[in-house]
């Protein structure tokens, strides 16, 4: 689908207004908040809990606790590369469809 008055198709212009505001959404609180801490939620969470109950005990354990910091953050980056691996897949594969179809409506027609 195309603005008879651009020659840019709709789609693309949308797809890269996308990127820019998901670009912006990543790359403005990294300028505007200066020193800022982003740590993650789980030891936010432990902290808030602590301070508002002191003697708190879990109720449960983790089944899998990594053996060290850096274990932890290459399971959660790989699991985050996985995700994005997979919703790529997904998002390629529908444009897929999508082109294919296309080009068979063309050829119908």
């Amino acid at each position: 689908m195309t603005n008879p008055k651009s020659k840019i198709p709709n789609s693309k212009l949308h797809n890269w207004l996308l990127v820019v505001a998901v670009l912006t959404l990543a790359i403005a609180p990294l300028i505007f908040v200066r020193g800022g801490e982003f740590a993650g939620s789980d030891d936010k969470a432990e902290k808030a809990i602590t301070e508002v109950q002191p003697g708190y005990q879990p109720w449960f354990k983790s089944l899998f606790e990594p053996p060290s910091g850096e274990v932890e953050s290459l399971l959660f980056s790989s699991q985050a590369a996985l995700g994005a691996g997979v919703i790529g897949y997904v998002i390629g594969l529908y444009k897929g469809r999508s082109q294919q179809q296309n080009s068979n409506n063309e050829h119908s027609d």
